[in-house]
Formats: C-alpha cells, structure tokens, sequence
C-alpha cells in the first residue's frame, strides 16, 4: 500500500484551533458567572511559559523556563476572556501574581472532575506528545479534589496528525 499524499490543507492546525475554542469557550463561561466554576469543576492548564504572548512573573518564568501547570479551583481571580487567551490572578508560596497566556501556548487542558482532557502541540513541538502533566504549582485548598482518573488517559483528547520532519 502507498504512502497518503502530502494535505495541501492544515487539517492539523484547524483541529486544534478548534478544540482551543473549546478551553476559550469554557473559560469563558466561568467569567460569565462572575469567577465560580459549577459543581466539583475545575481545571488543570498546561502550557509553554516561552510562547509568544505569555506574560508571567519572572520568578515563576525561572522557575518554570520551559512549561508549567496552573489550576483553577478556588483560589483565583480577575479571569479575563479574550478571543486570543485569557489572563488569571493566582497565588504562589502566598504571593499573588497575574497570568496572561495566549490559547496558543497551552498544551494541555484537564477537568479532573468530569474525566475530560485536551492536548495540543505548539509550534516547535516534536511528534512526542505522551509526556505526562506536570503537578500544579499555584497555591490550592487543603483537602482539594484528587486528578484521580486524569492521568490514564480516558476521555483525553490528543490531537496529533504525524506531522513531517
């Protein structure tokens, strides 16, 4: 059998444009309902702190140099929406701190709470895609909702069309 033939179409990048929507749309609901997620919701986000358009403290770009893990639950504020990424203030070691990050630069987004999961390259990422979540950083309630389910792969979309070297 012969090799499929090279897409003159970016079926790739228009999927996971796509499916960062889905993150925008879901961010965007919170903001809508003033900052409160429903129920047990609440989210782990992944993603490159060397993207284009991240903005984040320096101590936390020296800490986290190449990609870092952020969770909303309870303690965050002030999630702005836009249609390019969205900006979040979060406390770390007790030391609040505002996060901008392009939904270009997430490479992964969980809800622990429904067994939901996406990932997503970015530009300059290499075919391997199976590297596992890095544990949250920003400071979390006691007692927090386990990722218990998150980490075995089901219900995670991975979004990977075997791009050329």
């Amino acid at each position: 059998m012969s090799d499929a033939p090279d897409s003159l179409i970016p079926y790739d990048e228009i999927v996971q444009e796509a499916l960062r929507a889905v993150v925008g749309r879901v961010l965007g609901q919170v903001e809508s309902s003033g900052g409160t997620l429903p129920g047990a919701h609440h989210f782990y986000i992944t993603f490159k702190t060397g993207a284009p358009g991240v903005a984040i403290p320096p101590r936390l770009k020296e800490r986290f140099p190449d990609e870092m893990t952020i969770v909303l639950q309870n303690k965050f504020w002030d999630l702005s929406v836009t249609p390019e990424g969205f900006s979040v203030g979060l406390s770390f070691n007790q030391i609040p701190s505002t996060l901008v990050v392009p939904f270009s630069a997430i490479t992964a987004f969980v809800d622990p709470a429904v067994d939901f999961g996406l990932q997503f390259q970015t530009a300059g990422d290499s075919d391997e895609v199976d590297e596992p979540l890095h544990d949250a950083e920003n400071d979390s309630p006691e007692g927090s909702v386990s990722d218990a389910g998150a980490e075995d792969g089901s219900n995670v979309v991975t979004v990977d069309f075997g791009r050329k070297k």
